[in-house]
């Protein structure tokens, strides 16, 4: 073959593989290609716009885009005098640049440091196309995708693709997420000697880095500045302070706040397709605010075995989460990361207002008597005998009692008329979805808690019967639009669910359970009810207003058992600050009322729950429609003191010598302060429990003066006897305070002699 014939056919392949090369460059650009990295940065802000947490990529890069308009032109002119600067002179191949490479590179001795010839555009090729490598097949690969993004974008658009995508360091993707970092700013407005050492950190972000090697960052920003300088992009002046700038600005802690709930939003949220920033429902002020009082808590219980505490707020109309607080310290060892609004753990007797609406949905009333007398239950593990907190047997109670003081005895009787299977059905339909095993499993104990179940269940699940007995689902984004939800159900008919609140709400029905003084006196209507775990590993206590419902647990993450705390001596304190820390906030609204939903209120026995005749200690009760009893009380004749006891109580009765209404017992007792939960029994040291010192309280805003105050209130024993009180060295001869701005000293002092001391505050009057 002829050398002319070897020369046209080389001429020819030649043209055929730039014509190919030409129709490769003219097709358009994949849209994928160039379009913004849908995984960026997450910033999490609070329903005010406050920021609680950013997040890096999926890709472990912090990366944020910015449009070229909103780039300081500083940067501009410092990456175009840095790394290309013929960049608006070329086609995406520097011709010059790669002779001086090729010279260079040909002189320079094996080894030695080798010349690139790299313009901006090739550079961008090689970080929208990953692939390519570094070889020289690499380099002409590269080229040509140059080329071919010249061809189909603007120099702007290739400037500001390069811009958002260089990577400088540290896990920074880009000039916005690099300035955050180095600079505490945004890209949007860096000085001078910012946009140098940004763009001195492109060619080698690993080697130059000014937080690794400040030296080598120092002197490579004097080189990009002396690039500014030689093509005219700064005057001498400028660059002069330019040189003289601090390398990095001082590191400032990126905000972490709220960190278990964020920590939880993160695991609710599909990380790879959301970026930018989110805005939850948090409250952070009202967050704060609470995160303080659960450090308190466990301050003051710390010497009764107490190490840990948790809280969480739902707003009852749109089941926005106002504050979560998983533990006193999030930063505390392994111990702090544990999230006790989300860990399942026995509620205790907070399951019972659910059993109560089931029985009332199933034609019971607030006054069914219940029988709160010894009995024992056949189970797979031999007999069940259920016990009363006090360890007491009270006889017949009506349900409103029962549930109010929270006794045991007649929850378990009643949730064995019901069915365990029923009683659990109700708890799913209420949204306890950790309730996974089945009702032969649980057994009548669940009537008293005993299977695992978190905090936020808890709350919803009030919150649920606050909606009339309707369930839906917690929302943990900030939204104005309150609408039903397909997956709305209803687990509780609305008039008993109404009636659940009131009798959780009356504070004379839970006197025979926790006494007079306890700390769910709010100056505002609220229901609420406590829960003790079995080995009093676990306290739980709700507060439910007609605006929001508020649930705390205080105990141990390992389950060591608390020393002496129960649901009023530990979540009770607790949730009585919150809830009026969250009421300063929040409109506590009211509670909906059974008159409001027809209900009537029919004078009754306080001992038979029936019509009230001669002779009957009456009360009025509440009662839905068609649920009143027609039968006049058949256990007290005509005037008769004597009661006539139904056969099931006879042997009761005679056991305890009662022939007398249990009213008169009721009241006695609770002016001894006795009963379940409440701060009396045998052995108690004498100990002013309410106010404890170190409280603080504040006067709520638009509050009547008469209500704003504080129980006074001791743990004793019987034989202290009468407790006289003395504020700040006045004595005060009933058992609330009004509070008064100030520092307070009160003291108790016992017919036995013994004394107790406390010192609390009172702030001055807040306005929001």
């Amino acid at each position: 073959m002829t050398r002319r014939r070897l020369l046209g056919l080389g001429a020819a392949a030649v043209g055929a593989i730039l014509l190919c090369a030409g129709i490769w460059i003219a097709l358009p650009l994949p849209a994928a290609l160039t379009t913004p990295p849908s995984v960026a940065s997450l910033t999490l802000e609070d329903r005010n716009g406050l920021v609680l947490r950013s997040t890096r990529t999926g890709t472990g890069a912090l990366q944020r885009w910015l449009a070229l308009g909103e780039i300081d032109p500083d940067l501009l002119e410092a990456f175009i005098a840095g790394e290309d600067h013929r960049f608006y002179e070329h086609h995406g191949v520097d011709l010059r640049a790669v002779g001086r490479a090729l010279r260079d590179n040909f002189r320079a001795p094996p080894g030695g440091v080798r010349s690139g010839a790299s313009t901006i555009t090739m550079q961008l090729a090689r970080l929208v196309r990953p692939g390519i490598g570094r070889s020289v097949l690499g380099k002409i690969v590269q080229a040509f995708w140059a080329l071919r993004l010249e061809a189909h974008l603007s120099k702007q658009q290739i400037l500001e693709q390069y811009l958002n995508r260089v990577p400088l360091g540290q896990g920074t993707v880009g000039v916005d997420a690099a300035a955050a970092l180095y600079f505490n700013a945004s890209a949007a407005r860096v000085s001078l000697g910012q946009a140098a050492l940004l763009a001195g950190l492109a060619s080698s972000p690993s080697n130059d880095n000014p937080f690794v090697a400040p030296d080598r960052a120092r002197a490579r920003r004097a080189v990009v500045l002396g690039r500014i300088g030689r093509h005219g992009f700064a005057t001498p002046d400028a660059l002069e302070r330019a040189a003289h700038e601090p390398l990095i600005a001082p590191r400032g802690t990126p905000p972490f706040l709220a960190p278990h709930f964020t920590s939880r939003v993160l695991q609710w949220l599909d990380t790879a397709a959301v970026s930018g920033t989110v805005q939850t429902s948090l409250d952070l002020p009202l967050q704060t605010a609470l995160e303080a009082e659960v450090r308190h808590t466990v301050g003051s219980l710390s010497d009764r075995g107490v190490r840990e505490a948790a809280l969480v707020v739902l707003d009852n109309r749109s089941g926005e989460v106002r504050a979560w607080v998983g533990s006193p310290d999030f930063w505390a060892d392994t111990a702090g990361q544990v999230d006790m609004v989300v860990s399942p753990r026995q509620p205790g007797s907070a399951l019972k207002p659910f059993l109560y609406g089931l029985a009332f949905d199933r034609g019971y009333t607030a006054a069914s008597v219940l029988p709160d007398i010894p009995q024992a239950y056949a189970t797979s593990t031999g007999p069940y005998q259920p016990r009363n907190y006090d360890r007491r047997f009270h006889g017949p109670v009506r349900a409103r009692e029962a549930l109010a003081s929270s006794y045991n005895v007649p929850a378990v009787a009643l949730a064995n008329r019901i069915g365990a299977s029923s009683l659990l059905r109700a708890l799913h339909g209420a949204g306890f979805a950790s309730l996974t095993h089945s009702a032969e499993f649980y057994g009548l104990g669940l009537a008293l808690g005993n299977g695992d179940v978190t905090l936020l269940e808890l709350a919803n699940g009030y919150r649920g019967i606050a909606a009339g007995g309707v369930w839906s689902a917690v929302q943990w984004r900030r939204s104005n639009a309150y609408e039903l939800s397909a997956e709305d159900r209803r687990f509780m008919s609305v008039g008993s669910a109404a009636l659940v609140l009131d009798i959780l709400a009356d504070p004379v029905a839970r006197i025979p359970g926790f006494g007079i003084e306890t700390p769910f006196d709010f100056p505002f209507r609220a229901a609420v009810k406590t829960g003790t775990s079995h080995h009093f590993t676990d306290n739980w206590a709700v507060g439910v207003t007609g605006g929001f419902t508020v649930a705390v647990w205080v105990g141990n993450f390992d389950g060591q058992p608390m020393r002496g705390v129960s649901g009023v001596t530990g979540a009770g304190p607790l949730l009585h600050r919150a809830m009026l820390v969250t009421a300063r906030r929040y409109d506590p609204g009211d509670l909906a009322s059974p008159a409001q939903l027809g209900a009537t209120k029919v004078r009754i026995c306080a001992l038979s729950g029936l019509r009230a005749i001669e002779g009957c200690a009456d009360l009025d009760e509440w009662f839905l429609a068609h649920t009143a009893p027609d039968k006049p009380c058949d256990w007290h004749q005509g005037g008769r003191v004597g009661v006539l006891w139904p056969a099931e109580y006879v042997e009761w009765a005679e056991q305890n010598g009662r022939s007398e209404p249990a009213a008169n017992e009721t009241a006695a007792s609770a002016a001894a302060g006795g009963g379940a939960g409440g701060a009396g029994g045998a052995g108690a040291q004498f100990q002013i429990v309410s106010p404890r010192s170190g409280d603080r309280y504040e006067i709520p805003p638009g509050i009547d003066r008469r209500y704003a105050t504080v129980a006074l209130r001791v743990a004793s024993t019987p034989a202290d006897g009468a407790v006289r009180w003395f504020v700040d060295g006045r004595q005060i001869h009933t058992y609330r305070y009004v509070l008064v701005p100030g520092a307070h000293v009160v003291r108790a002092v016992a017919a036995s002699g013994a004394t107790d001391e406390a010192s609390f505050e009172v702030l001055p009057h807040h306005i929001p």
